[in-house]
C-alpha cells in the first residue's frame, strides 16, 4: 500500500481524480432532472418515458456497480476506473445526440454501465491508497465534493437548458477527458491479490435482470392498463433476485461475499443508505420539477433554488467525515436524516406562485444541513465495517444500495402518489401527487435516522482509525 497523505502532491492529485470522476456521475444523476420538462416537450415523451430517462441510467448503474467493484479489486482499481470514465464520456455523446426518447433511454443505459465501472473504483482507491490517519478526512472530502456535484446538478442543468437540453449530457465529455489524464498520470494502481480467479458472470446477469424486471413492474404501477405484464414483471424480478442470493451463497468467487453482511454494522449502515438515498432521489427529482410546473420558476431559477444545499455540503461535509472518524458516526447518522426529514416536510408545502425566501429556502437549508451531517459519516462507517482487501466490493455494495434505492424510489413514489401520463404539464394534477411523494420521503428519512440511533456503533470506526 502506498500510504498517500493529503498534504502531499500525489495525495491531492489522487483525491482530485477520484472526486471529479465520481462527481461527473453524481452530477449526471441530478443535472438531468431539471431538463426533464423540456426534454418531454421536445421529444413528445410521457411521464413514464421521462421516468425511464432517469431509471435507464440508474438501472444499469445499480445493477453493475457490484461487478464494477469486483473488477477493480481483481484487475486494478485505477485501470477499471479509467475504462469506466472513457465509456461514460462516449455514452454522454450518444445521449446528447439522441433524436428520440427511445434512443435517449438506450444511451442513458450505456451511461450507467460506465458509471458502474468508475464509481466503486473512486472510493476504493481512497480506501486502499491513503494512510489510515488521512483516510477518514479524504473520504469526507470525497463525500463533500461528490455531494456538491450532485447538488450543483439542478443549477447547472437550469443554466444549460436555457441554451439546449443536449448540453446537459455533452458537458460531461471534457470533464471525463480531464479525469482520464489525471488518473493515468497521478493515481497509484491497487488490487486485491487474493481475489477469485473467475468473474461471477451468473451473479451479474441475475442481479441485472432482476432489477430490470422489478423496475419495469414498478414504473408500470402508474399505468392502469398494465395488469398482467405488471404482475409478471414483479414476480419475475423477485424470483431473479432470490436466485441471485442463492448463486452468491454457493459461488466459490461471488461478486458479493455474503459474509460481509455478517457484520451488523455493515448491514445496518446499508439499510440506512437504502432509506436515505431513496428519499433523496425522489426529493431531488420532484422538487425541481414542482418548482417549474407549480411554482412558476424557470429551469435556471429552479436549479438555483438548491444552491444552499451545495453550500452546506461544501462547508461542512469534510468536517463531519473527520468527526465521524475520530469520535464515531452514530449521532451524525441519526441527526442528519432527521434534519433532512424536517426540510422535506417544509418543501412538501411549496404552493403555486411560491416565494423562494418564505416557501422554499427554509426547507432547502434544513435538507442541506442534514446531508452535510450524514453523507460522509455513512461512507466512513460502511468502509470501516468491511475488511480492507474488500474495499472495492464494499464500496460497490454501498453504491449499489444507494443507486438501487434511488431507482426504486423514482419508480414507485410517483406511481403510488398518483403522478402519471402528462401530469408534469398540469399544475393542478401535479401538486397533490408531489405533496404525497415528499411526505412519504420524509418518513423514509426519519426511519433512517432512528435506525442509526439504535443499530450503528461508534466502536468499529474508532478501532479502524487506531484510537
Amino acid at each position: 500500500m502506498s500510504g498517500l497523505r493529503l498534504g502531499t502532491s500525489d495525495g491531492r492529485w489522487a483525491l482530485a481524480a477520484t472526486v471529479l470522476g465520481s462527481g461527473v456521475v453524481l452530477l449526471d444523476t441530478t443535472v438531468v432532472n431539471v431538463a426533464l420538462p423540456t426534454v418531454g416537450r421536445d421529444l413528445g415523451a410521457s411521464f413514464a418515458e421521462l421516468q425511464w430517462t432517469v431509471n435507464g441510467f440508474a438501472l444499469s448503474l445499480a445493477a453493475l456497480l457490484l461487478l464494477g467493484g469486483s473488477l477493480g479489486d481483481r484487475y486494478g482499481r485505477r485501470r477499471v476506473f479509467v475504462v469506466g470514465t472513457v465509456w461514460f464520456g462516449v455514452a454522454s455523446v450518444l445521449c446528447g445526440l439522441a433524436p428520440t426518447v427511445e434512443l435517449l433511454v438506450a444511451a442513458r443505459v450505456l451511461q450507467g454501465v460506465g458509471g458502474a465501472l468508475l464509481v466503486p473504483g473512486s472510493l476504493a482507491i481512497l480506501q486502499s491508497s491513503f494512510d489510515a490517519q488521512d483516510r477518514g478526512r479524504a473520504i469526507g472530502v470525497w463525500s463533500a465534493l461528490g455531494a456538491l456535484a450532485a447538488a450543483l446538478g439542478p443549477f447547472l442543468g437550469g443554466l444549460l437548458v436555457e441554451v439546449s437540453w443536449r448540453l446537459v449530457f455533452l458537458v460531461n465529455v471534457p470533464l471525463c477527458a480531464v479525469v482520464v489524464v489525471v488518473a493515468v498520470r497521478r493515481v497509484p494502481e491497487t488490487r486485491d491479490p487474493d481475489s477469485a480467479p473467475h468473474l461471477d458472470v451468473a451473479g451479474a446477469l441475475l442481479g441485472a435482470a432482476g432489477l430490470a424486471a422489478l423496475t419495469y413492474g414498478l414504473v408500470a404501477l402508474g399505468d392502469d392498463t398494465a395488469g398482467g405484464p405488471l404482475a409478471a414483471a414483479l414476480v419475475a424480478g423477485a424470483a431473479l433476485l432470490a436466485a441471485f442470493v442463492v448463486v452468491e451463497h454457493r459461488s466459490p468467487g461471488p461478486m458479493v461475499p455474503l459474509g460481509l453482511f455478517s457484520s451488523r454494522q455493515f448491514t445496518a449502515t446499508n439499510v440506512v443508505t437504502l432509506l436515505v438515498y431513496a428519499a433523496l432521489a425522489a426529493v431531488l427529482l420532484l422538487v425541481v420539477v414542482h418548482l417549474q410546473v407549480v411554482g412558476g420558476f424557470s429551469p435556471l431559477a429552479s436549479g438555483l433554488a438548491l444552491v444552499p444545499v451545495t453550500a452546506c455540503m461544501l462547508l461542512l461535509s469534510s468536517r463531519s467525515g473527520a468527526v465521524a472518524a475520530r469520535v464515531g458516526p452514530r449521532w451524525p447518522m441519526t441527526a442528519g436524516p432527521l434534519l433532512c426529514a424536517a426540510g422535506t416536510v417544509l418543501l412538501a408545502r411549496v404552493p403555486e406562485g411560491a416565494s423562494y425566501l418564505v416557501d422554499v429556502l427554509p426547507g432547502v437549508l434544513l435538507l442541506g444541513l442534514g446531508l452535510a451531517t450524514v453523507v460522509a459519516p455513512l461512507t466512513v462507517t460502511v468502509l470501516a465495517a468491511a475488511p480492507e482487501r474488500h474495499a472495492g466490493v464494499a464500496s460497490g455494495v454501498n453504491n449499489a444500495v444507494a443507486r438501487t434505492a434511488g431507482l426504486l424510489a423514482v419508480a414507485v413514489l410517483p406511481a403510488v402518489s398518483g403522478l402519471t401520463g402528462a401530469d408534469y404539464q398540469d399544475p393542478a394534477q401535479f401538486a397533490p401527487g408531489y405533496r404525497t411523494a415528499l411526505l412519504l420521503s420524509a418518513g423514509l428519512l426519519a426511519a433512517g435516522g432512528l435506525l442509526s440511533a439504535v443499530a450503528v456503533s461508534d466502536r468499529e470506526v474508532r478501532a479502524r482509525q487506531g484510537s
